[in-house]
């Protein structure tokens, strides 16, 4: 199995020399020209003006985008139908036991579109989830 080794702290392998070496002699000086055995030329060094490097492509994210901003629609919409229950205008003039007839029947409207917004969302995202799946499988390489 090959280690590898952190960018930043490379370590040389010894100098075959080592072993032949006297004691008390001085170690040889590594030649400056040439790089050290075992490291990739111009490693810790600046890239060439020439040289151009390929830049990993940042993958798009359009489906997210495009998820949140079908979310935030929904949801835009569950606001604005709760928030517009209260008492409707056709129960202006109208007392007593018709009043709260007609403020229970606003509410009940209010609940089933509501209802009807939640499921539309629900079903939304099921083929939002489904043709996001499709489109993931169609771009995984093939084995």
């Amino acid at each position: 199995m090959v280690k590898l080794r952190h960018a930043r702290h490379p370590q040389a392998p010894p100098p075959e020399n080592w072993a032949a070496q006297a004691p008390g002699t001085p170690a040889p000086q590594p030649n400056a020209q040439q790089p050290v055995q075992g490291l990739p030329p111009n490693q810790g060094q600046p890239a060439q003006q020439g040289a151009q490097t390929p830049t990993p492509k940042k993958p798009h994210r359009v489906f997210f985008w495009f998820f949140l901003a079908v979310q935030a629609l929904f949801l835009a919409l569950i606001i604005a139908g709760i928030a517009s229950s209260g008492t409707p205008t056709e129960c202006a003039g109208l007392t007593g036991d018709e009043l709260q007839i007609c403020k229970d029947a606003g509410g009940v409207g209010t609940t089933i579109g509501v209802g009807l917004v939640i499921g539309l969302w629900l079903a939304v995202d099921f083929i939002l989830a489904v043709t996001y799946a499709i489109f993931r499988l169609a771009r995984r390489p093939s084995a």
